[in-house]
């Protein structure tokens, strides 16, 4: 079969497009602003990419056409594709009918943490010889691509609650059916197509009533929205962290942690990331690893092991003892946690966190009056405003009792950021995007200032 995948470079589609190579499909697709990682992976795959959405693409015609949530109406190829009557889909509902209503479906949802949670499960099931399959929204080291059908009954996923596409305004992982199901956080989000809160819990209600009775859900146990969301139902067994599920941090940084299960310590944790925010991912994937048959010794070993996915906390370079960091940090939370485990890292060195605030969310400024307070544990913050922000991030600069300026062009980003990196300095580039490629083109200025 023809499988043509319309929006193919996103982290979602560039997955659906690996698993269809995988199955024996023949694989093309188009999209605009092409950049690694995924371009690269599906380079590898040897999957035709077009650039663009012109309708010469559709030459041949293609059996399937898998529409990205990324296109809307007026998109050329959406509308040939309407016009000519070709068979379409969303990309969650072909994973559906394809691969996933055959397997234990372990799902990691969850405002934060999803690529890494998912990653750490999709690892601990791996190195106890699970051969899991797995979809994630980014690259995990340990495997290097972002996408396989596995071998055995289990397929991770990260569950994201974002749109499934222009036809289908269900969340995507309505259509994942998991029998195991990670909530990791609940937050408001994504406020380009949900209008508040109360509106994600309902779709996060939906996910709960598909989840069966034999299976599991684990979540923290003090979560207002979490807690509200199951309260309009829930048919599983749950397990939560603070109860079923603890820790205690050994090193403040969060690089070793013990694991208690029901009370009891079951092993230590050493491993290369930070923060509690990433111990407590750990606690969630060996929990959903557990539920899955590995022993607790076993999760516990496989995250010594566990490689951090592409783009978090990514060291992209040393010069002159200055560490350059790339992280996806798009949201306050995540943000403020990032910096938290990097702060108790690296204690009294400075940290200079540089934001692109590129999601949707971020470009309305629905987090403007709390962006500010999310960096305080920074030394100094650089912040980029593009032309087409709706708002400024001045005002969010004055706010901030760390000092904090606002630029219009990220070589003037760059070059500030090499007038007053010291050694020992620590640069940690935050956003969700390819951000004009300021990590390679700093790490250039700084070899050269050097």
């Amino acid at each position: 079969m023809h499988v043509h995948i319309l929006g193919i470079c996103g982290s979602f589609m560039g997955g659906i497009a690996a698993i269809a190579k995988s199955l024996g499909h023949k694989v093309t697709g188009s999209d605009t602003n092409v950049y690694p990682p995924m371009s690269t992976q599906l380079e590898a795959l040897g999957i035709e990419l077009t650039q663009g959405f012109d309708e010469s693409q559709f030459a041949p015609i293609p059996d399937i056409v898998i529409i990205g949530n990324a296109l809307s109406r007026g998109n050329p190829a959406v509308e040939y594709v309407l016009n000519r009557n070709l068979p379409y889909t969303s990309g969650p509902q072909w994973l559906l009918d394809n691969l996933l209503k055959d397997r234990w479906v372990i799902g990691l949802s969850g405002t934060h943490g999803k690529t890494t949670t998912s990653s750490m499960v999709a690892w601990i099931l791996e190195y106890a010889g699970l051969k899991p399959g797995y979809l994630i929204g980014g690259v995990p080291e340990n495997f290097g691509v972002s996408a396989r059908i596995g071998e055995g009954p289990f397929f991770v996923i990260e569950a994201d609650e974002y749109d499934s596409a222009f036809f289908d305004k269900r969340s995507k992982f309505v259509h994942y059916r998991p029998k195991t199901l990670v909530i990791n956080n609940l937050e408001f989000d994504h406020a380009d197509i949900f209008p508040n809160l109360a509106a994600i819990q309902t779709q996060f209600h939906h996910l709960v009533r598909m989840v069966p009775e034999n299976g599991l859900i684990l979540s923290p146990s003090n979560i207002p929205a979490i807690e509200d969301t199951l309260q309009q139902g829930c048919w599983t067994p749950r397990q939560c962290l603070g109860k079923q599920w603890d820790s205690e941090l050994v090193n403040k940084d969060g690089s070793v942690f013990d694991v208690i299960h029901n009370g009891v310590v079951a092993g230590r944790v050493s491993w290369s990331l930070l923060g509690k925010h990433n111990v407590d991912n750990a606690l969630m994937a060996i929990a959903a690893a557990h539920h899955a048959g590995v022993a607790l010794n076993d999760a516990i070993e496989a995250l010594a092991h566990f490689k951090n996915v592409k783009r978090r906390m990514e060291v992209k370079g040393v010069v002159n003892d200055i560490t350059v960091y790339d992280d996806f940090a798009h949201h306050p939370t995540a943000i403020a946690t990032t910096l938290e485990g990097l702060r108790n890292k690296v204690g009294n060195q400075r940290i200079l966190a540089v934001l692109e605030p590129r999601s949707n969310t971020m470009k309305m400024g629905i987090h403007k009056d709390t962006l500010a307070n999310s960096w305080q544990q920074a030394d100094h913050v650089f912040l980029y405003e593009p032309k087409a922000m709706g708002w400024s991030l001045t005002d969010a600069a004055t706010q901030s009792e760390v000092p904090s300026q606002c630029f219009n062009e990220v070589e003037q980003i760059v070059q500030s950021l090499i007038t007053v990196a010291q050694p020992g300095d620590h640069i940690l580039v935050m956003s969700n995007g390819g951000f004009e490629g300021i990590h390679e083109r700093l790490l250039h200025a700084l070899n050269k200032k050097s």
